[in-house]
């Protein structure tokens, strides 16, 4: 049955896709975002030929014959789509059925990355925990009246609980800066000068790994950024020791400062913060997911090295609040280059 012009009206200002079909099975009416949904207008038509996927169909089919409603999963079929839908099939008086199609992609989305976030900080955790555990009943038992063991023993449990500490505290701050996100940092900080006193603070750090640091570019006004020093020191911190850690092969670290007084990225005068090393490098599909929580290039490394996975996740973030742009780039024997773009105060001031 055809709806009434006042009714098709009504389906078109729904801000969600929906399909009315008549008693006859066939589509009566399909507003605006089913048609861009399923990629054609399929008014007319029997609705097996649009709505193919079996589920939706056998809760069609029992709201056509028993009047039942009903709930079932609809995903896009469409290449490189990744959508999810709940739909709901409602009997209509002497209409047939309608069909409506909730978006929850989003939230399904979320809902993995919840599970998959559990499970990784619980693999994270429970690495080191299994460790200490195996040692203390060693020291306990076997182990109990050998010094030497013992002393051995101590310093891999004080390692272990180092790396808990670590994964702990990074967890801590993940979270802070993910609840202050959407609030904008005000004050002026003079960029030069925070990224030469992180440098200065990990020379000691690099000179242990036989890495040379090294800070190019110019300083003075045009470097004023609004933001908060601690969390962009944090960020510099993160990329210079990654530099020092994965990239030392090369011998040099370089954190190189640039003004621009029109960066497209932020739309206005901009400071990038380079930090370039010239180890190993890494494979470009790498890339899209370095900022992902835990993820790792080299897992193993990463670990052995006291890495927690969350470092480059914490800098995205930070940079996300202080409204600027973080941009990675790499290739197998030809470094890194981790880029942070941040808004300048010089010229245009605070915008």
């Amino acid at each position: 049955m055809m709806p009434d012009s006042a009714a098709a009206s009504l389906l078109m200002a729904v801000p969600m896709p929906l399909v009315l079909i008549g008693a006859d099975a066939r589509i009566g009416a399909m507003n605006a975002r089913a048609c861009a949904l399923f990629g054609a207008d399929g008014t007319g038509r029997h609705h097996v030929t649009v709505l193919r996927q079996p589920a939706l169909l056998e809760a069609i089919e029992a709201a056509l014959v028993a009047g039942r409603t009903g709930e079932a999963r609809y995903l896009d079929p469409s290449p490189g789509s990744e959508g999810a839908y709940r739909v709901t099939v409602a009997p209509v008086e002497a209409a047939g059925v309608l069909v409506s199609f909730e978006d929850v992609t989003d939230l399904e989305r979320a809902t993995q990355m919840r599970r998959d976030f559990v499970a990784n900080v619980s693999h994270e955790l429970k690495t080191p925990l299994t460790a200490l555990l195996g040692f203390i009943e060693t020291l306990r038992g076997p182990a109990r009246d050998d010094a030497a063991a013992r002393e051995r023993f101590l310093g891999i449990m004080q390692r272990e609980a180092e790396r808990m500490n670590r994964l702990v505290s990074d967890l801590l701050s993940l979270n802070r800066v993910e609840s202050a996100e959407r609030q904008r940092p005000t004050e002026p900080v003079a960029l030069d000068e925070l990224v030469a006193s992180t440098v200065s603070a990990l020379r000691p750090t690099a000179e242990t790994a036989g890495v040379e640091l090294a800070v190019e570019g110019e300083a003075g006004e045009r470097m004023m950024v609004p933001g908060d020093a601690d969390q962009l020191t944090q960020v510099f911190a993160n990329l210079i020791e990654n530099g020092i850690k994965y990239g030392g092969a090369g011998g040099r670290v370089t954190a190189r400062l640039t003004y621009s007084p029109r960066e497209l990225a932020v739309r206005g005068p901009a400071v990038s913060v380079d930090v370039i090393d010239r180890g190993e490098g890494f494979d470009p599909i790498h890339i899209p997911r370095l900022t992902e929580r835990f993820y790792r290039v080299d897992a193993h490394r990463s670990r052995a090295q006291g890495g927690t996975g969350l470092g480059l996740a914490i800098a995205k973030h930070i940079v996300n609040r202080h409204r600027g742009r973080f941009r990675i780039e790499s290739a197998p024997g030809q470094g890194a280059i981790f880029t942070v773009i941040l808004p300048a105060l010089h010229g245009e001031g605070m915008r």
